[in-house]
């Protein structure tokens, strides 16, 4: 199933991060919070906000950092999907 998301916002889908300590001795991480990471999916073709246009700056096949709490988590086709607004997005990565 394909979709076209409105104005701001970005589906994303969850990348797992395997962090791995700088030693042998491997650490239970039930009480370390792990980095939102995230897939661009598809974008919305922008908004407009206080009468200004405001582009879009991710595209398809980005990797984000995102705000755990923001969002809205869907399972779509059996699938988890992250809908959220280009303004919750804290960064992209770079290679």
């Amino acid at each position: 199933m394909k979709f076209r998301p409105l104005f701001d916002t970005v589906i994303l889908k969850k990348v797992e991060v395997e962090e791995k300590p700088a030693s042998a001795i491997i650490l239970s991480g039930d009480n370390k919070e792990k980095t939102e990471l995230g897939e661009v999916i598809a974008v919305g073709s922008g908004d407009t906000r206080d009468g200004k246009t405001v582009k879009m700056q991710l595209k398809v096949g980005d990797r984000v950092v995102y705000s755990k709490y923001r969002g809205e988590e869907k399972k779509i086709d059996g699938e988890d999907y992250i809908f959220i607004s280009q303004f919750e997005i804290l960064a992209v990565e770079e290679n």
